[in-house]
Parts: C-alpha cells; structure tokens; sequence
C-alpha cells in the first residue's frame, strides 16, 4: 500500500504523525511519502519538502510565495500520476491542498481532506471546491458533517487531536515545581508561536501583565517560547513592559506552562482549545495585518460572532475575546483579574471544559486511519 500525504505547519505533522503510526500499526510495510514535518518523517514519512514551505499566514501577505508554492504543486501532482498512491490525504493547509487533491482526483486518484476548512466561519462557498477535491472529509469538529452532508459530500467526525491527547488529571502543583514556581497565583503568557504574531501580539500581552501585576503584585507570569529564535523577541517585549523579573520562559513545554496557569492570556488560535482541554480558564486576543483584517471583516468574507473554538463549541461563551482594535491591554488585564478574583467562576469553567473534552476525545489518530484505509478498500 501507498499513500500520499501532504502537512502544512505544526499543527498538520502533528496530525500527519499521529496518523502515519495508526496507520502503520495496521500496514507495516506501508510507503508513505510526501510534505511532511520532522514529526511525521520519524513516525516513518518519506519526506519530499519539509511541511514548513507551506506554512503561510493571512490574507494578503501569503502572495508573495504563490509561485514557489503553485511550482510545488505542479510537480507533487506529477510525481504522483506518474507512481499512483491508493490514496492521498492532505492535511489542513486547504488553499494548497485542495487544489492539489482536485489534480489528483481527476486522474483517478482516492483523496482524503483531513480537517475542514472553516466553512462556517468564512468563505462557506469554498464546499464546493471540497466537493470536487476530496472524495472523503475528515472532521476534527463534530458539527462539521451535518454541513458537508447538505452538499453531499462524504464527511467523518474522528475527534479532535487536542482533546484525545490531553491528561486525565491536571496536576497544577506539579507543574509549578517542575518550573521551580512557587508563587501564586500563575498566569501564563502565550503572545504565538511565530514572529509576526508574536510582534503583533506579544506587545499587547505583556503590556496586560503589566497591568495585572500592578493591581496583583503576587502574580507571577510563565511564558512559553515556542522556538529558540522568538525568545530575544518576547524578552525585549517583557522588558518593555517591566515586568521581566516576574516571569518565568521556558523553552517549549506550552502545555506545562498552561498547566501551571491558574489563567491563560494568549494569542487566539488552536492554543485557546489546547488550554480548554487543559480545563484552563483563559482570555485571548488577537490582531492581524491592516489589510487582511478589513478583507476579512468589513468586506464580510468572515461571519462569526465568536472566534476561539471553545466559544464555537459550548452553550456559552467561556473565553472573553479581544480582537483587533478591542485588544487593549487595560480591558484584557481586567479580564483575567475578574477571573483571578472569582475562584467559582474559574472552577464553572473547569468543569465545562472537561466535559467538552470528553466529547471530543475519539482517538483521532484511529478514526482517521480506519476512514483513510476504507476509502482505500472502495
């Protein structure tokens, strides 16, 4: 058997990862090839381009790379007519990815798209670009089917990777004696995971510590430094801010800082869910380019009144949200303050969150290779 395979970012290897080891447990002798991450080349991906040359962000600032990425694409496509896979899954990264599936599909080949597209977010036409790609949709949301299924599309709901991977038990002090914390309360800090963010975001973020520190001297801050090249970026922000001699970095280990967290202020993205799995009550912000927010927002391509995952998923909004020009440090700080200040409100949340998990734990890895494996049996 042979597969395809095709990762953008983190997110997807860690996804790629997961299913190339369900996989192989089921086909050993398996070929798996293609984009892929340093996760999925150890789980056993033979790796044509590293996932990173696809991993760009927002609305205008990805065309400077759309040639480079379009000769990518031209060529996986060949190499695959010219040695089939029984099947081929691409993994998020949808503006690449589904126009190389439509390549392949039209010649014959069975596709996966692992991960919908956020239709209900924006952009909700795009259905129909998955219908002509992918012959199978593997959702990590499970409201996600019933809006494929309008369109005939064959969708799945595998679980969500966050929640099957999250503890069963979260030991805070635990985690605060590993980071050799001993204050209280702890609130982590987590600006992204990348440098635009990071320059965009950080600044915000630690412009609110300073503020909760100011009104909670006691606080002590943790932040995680998703890479070893941001950490010269997110000291200079702190030291800006004056609070660098109240904050613990840590190389990495998102998940430890969370865990340490009574509260968690981060950038919005797949970290806000990270955190819910984690049972962490949290508050997040978020700007983008100029550009790319009034493309978005004031010519109406997103339609969401909410942004972060957790606040798409229960009855009520749990996270307060502070996007573009409401991220004011002075309104976010009073955000976690409130919460550092109502131990009931955070233990409501908690307890919400675990039960979230409990829906969305599937073992993803598992689902997606039996759905993977049958659409391969077809």
């Amino acid at each position: 058997m042979k597969i395809g395979l095709v990762a953008g970012e983190a997110s997807g290897d860690v996804l790629g990862a997961g299913l190339i080891r369900a996989l192989r447990a089921r086909h050993p002798d398996a070929v798996i090839e293609g984009v892929a991450g340093p996760r999925m080349i150890e789980a056993g991906c033979d790796c044509w381009e590293p996932a990173e040359s696809l991993a760009v962000m927002g609305l205008v600032e990805p065309l400077v790379h759309i040639p480079r990425l379009l000769r990518l694409r031209r060529e996986l496509a060949r190499r695959w007519k010219e040695s089939p896979p029984d099947v081929f899954v691409g993994i998020d990264a949808p503006d690449f990815n589904l126009g190389l599936e439509k390549k392949l599909r039209k010649a014959g080949i069975k596709t996966v798209h692992y991960v919908s597209p956020s239709i209900w977010a924006w952009r909700p036409g795009r259905v129909k670009k998955v219908k002509k790609a992918a012959d199978t949709v593997l959702c990590i949301l499970p409201f996600e089917p019933a809006l494929y299924e309008r369109h005939g599309v064959n969708a799945v709901f595998v679980g969500h990777p966050s929640a099957h991977g999250a503890p069963e038990r979260v030991d805070v002090a635990a985690a605060r004696a590993q980071l050799n914390i001993e204050a209280d309360p702890v609130v982590a800090l987590l600006p992204g995971s990348r440098a635009g963010e990071i320059h965009r975001v950080g600044g915000i973020v630690a412009a609110a510590a300073a503020n909760i520190r100011a009104a909670r001297p006691a606080v002590h801050f943790v932040t995680p430094v998703a890479a070893p090249g941001l950490r010269s970026l997110i000291e200079a922000q702190l030291a800006e801010a004056g609070i660098a001699d109240a904050v613990t970095l840590v190389e990495g280990k998102s998940e430890l800082a969370m865990t340490a967290a009574d509260v968690v202020l981060m950038a919005s993205g797949t970290a806000v869910l990270e955190a819910a799995m984690l049972r962490k009550p949290a508050v997040a912000t978020y700007r983008v380019a100029f550009m790319s927010y009034f493309i978005a927002i004031k010519l109406g391509m997103v339609k969401l009144t909410h942004y972060t995952l957790p606040n798409l998923l229960t009855e009520d909004p749990l996270v307060p949200e502070f996007m573009q020009h409401d991220a004011q440090p002075a309104a976010i700080a009073n955000a976690v303050i409130e919460l550092l200040d109502d131990p009931q409100r955070r233990q409501f949340i908690s307890e919400r969150f675990d039960r979230l998990r409990a829906e969305l734990a599937l073992d993803s890895d598992q689902h997606a290779a039996a759905a993977v494996l049958e659409l391969a049996r077809r």
